[in-house]
């Protein structure tokens, strides 16, 4: 490794914000054809490093090279003009541009004759076909689940031919199948000479594509290995300086039906796949995953079961009784506690503080309103056993929420649902870009309601999550629901092919 050309450096690079030091001496190289995974818990600041390298911070002290020459601190199109491409932790995409436009932001005027849109046209559909990456060029980007977002970030890094590229969980929304297909492509790429930093929570992921891996805790580098010379366990004991146990729970006690779907369809709303007569039971103490691939029909079924949107056709029955004029109000009432799958735009409001966004679902009931007026005593003091029992690293409950890491964020969230004592608990996409740490919190958190008796629907496109937690599987695919599958009944393999829509022809 040595002997590979330095593409890319950082040494002491040091920031803070007040007394906080997000990135304290931190450095390490990255070398022509390699892939480095770049590990730590939310909060580690790999975040603001990225932000640093890409000039959207300027760092207190320390220097970025790439390709042998310093990047000019605090501007942002050097890095881009340097040829390093990165798929942001958040979103930069404009939603009221379509896929194809988004992509080419930046790269071309968008409008106006002679601009080889046909040519860009089949590039991007090229690189979709290549990297399994599913998305339609003329789609508005304001109607993609988040999972189709997430790809559009990755065409658009790929787009511009970056020699360096900075993937930020790039599997999250991809079949196994897809996520071995884009290993393959990478790994052709970096033998060609294309140089990847990897950032990824998924411990089996850093394992199988990375050559080293840099992980950072509290701001600082921990340690730096080489991927052969270490495991998933040595790892995740490095981000966190503890030893982690995964939760491996015992099956559940399944008990009576506190939710059923019969033959439930939903419209389907641009390209928002809806359902199509999805039958599923959701009963006490039983946790019942949900797989598939982002934007076939999980966001329908979220949306109905936390009442956001009504069946067309079907019953919908809650304690065995079917329910009519079902609403986000109704679900409430029935007991339904909402984990929803994007903590930033439906899961709180940024602006507001720790205190409001800890009583949103419940500040027009006791114990937070009397006679109509709110009791912010109250409301301070949950936010405070909130933060007190979760684990929330904050400056305290008047804190804005959006100065919150995601696992903090999280935390807050599902403190909110749980200590509703909610009898069913929708669960989407609870551990998505969290740590290992966060991520192991906040499973555990969800066993636990499992065994005091609620039901959890638990929507995820990570499949081990699924296999270790789920006591029932079904498959999501083009709006229809597979059977369900006991826990262990099936390989990822298998589910994958269910996942691809085969499963559904096959059983036909």
């Amino acid at each position: 490794m040595g002997a590979r050309e330095v593409v890319l450096r950082l040494e002491g690079i040091t920031k803070r914000f007040g007394k906080l030091a997000a990135n304290d001496d931190v450095g390490f190289a990255l070398h022509r054809g390699e892939v480095l995974a770049l590990l730590g818990e939310n909060g580690a600041g790999k975040t603001t490093l990225m932000n640093i390298l890409f000039g959207h911070y300027t760092a207190d002290a320390g220097t970025v090279e790439v390709f042998g020459k310093a990047l000019p601190p605090g501007a942002p199109g050097a890095a881009l003009a340097a040829g390093v491409g990165m798929v942001h932790q958040h979103f930069t995409l404009a939603g009221n541009l379509t896929v194809l436009e988004n992509i080419l932001l930046g790269t071309r005027p968008l409008f106006g004759l002679g601009l080889g849109r046909a040519a860009a046209r089949a590039r991007v559909e090229r690189l979709s076909r290549d990297f399994g990456l599913a998305v339609h060029p003329d789609a508005k980007v304001r109607s993609l689940s988040v999972g189709e977002r997430q790809r559009v970030e990755i065409l658009k890094a790929l787009y511009r031919e970056a020699r360096i590229l900075i993937l930020d969980e790039p599997t999250a929304v991809l079949t196994p199948q897809e996520s071995d297909a884009l290993f393959a492509t990478l790994k052709k790429a970096v033998a060609l000479g294309l140089s990847i930093i990897f950032i990824s929570h998924k411990l089996h992921e850093v394992m199988a594509v990375s050559d080293r891996v840099v992980v950072l805790r509290h701001g600082k580098v921990a340690g730096e290995v080489a991927t052969a010379e270490t495991d998933r366990h040595r790892l995740a004991e490095l981000m966190v300086g503890a030893e982690v146990a995964l939760p491996h729970p015992a099956p559940g006690r399944a008990g009576e039906m506190l939710m059923e779907l019969r033959d439930v369809s939903t419209p389907s709303e641009g390209n928002r796949t809806g359902l199509r007569r999805v039958s599923l039971a959701l009963r006490a103490g039983q946790i019942t995953g949900l797989a598939g691939v982002a934007g076939n029909g999980q966001g329908a079924l979220a949306d109905l079961v936390s009442g956001l949107i009504a069946p067309a056709s079907g019953a919908l029955r809650v304690g065995g009784t079917e329910v009519s004029g079902w609403s986000p109000r109704a679900a409430l009432d029935a007991g339904v506690g909402r984990i929803p799958e994007d903590r930033h735009a439906t899961g709180s409001i940024a602006d507001f503080t720790l205190t409001e966004n800890a009583v949103l679902e419940g500040y027009a009931r006791q114990p937070f309103a009397r006679a109509g007026w709110m009791d912010w005593g109250r409301a301070r003091a949950h936010a405070e056993a909130i933060i007190a029992k979760y684990d929330i690293r904050c400056p305290g409950p008047e804190a804005r929420i959006r100065l919150l890491s995601g696992g903090n964020m999280q935390k807050l969230i599902l403190g909110r649902a749980l200590e509703a004592g909610p009898k069913i608990i929708l669960a989407n996409q609870p551990v998505r870009g969290l740590d290992i740490g966060a991520l192991t919190y906040v499973q555990e958190c969800l066993i636990a309601a499992r065994d005091a008796g609620a039901a959890v629907l638990l929507i995820s496109e990570d499949l081990d999550e699924i296999r270790v937690l789920s006591d029932v599987i079904h498959v999501i695919s083009a709006g229809r629901l597979s059977p369900p599958f006991a826990r262990g009944s099936k390989t990822v393999a298998e589910l994958g092919v269910w996942m691809a829509g085969q499963g559904f022809a096959d059983a036909a």
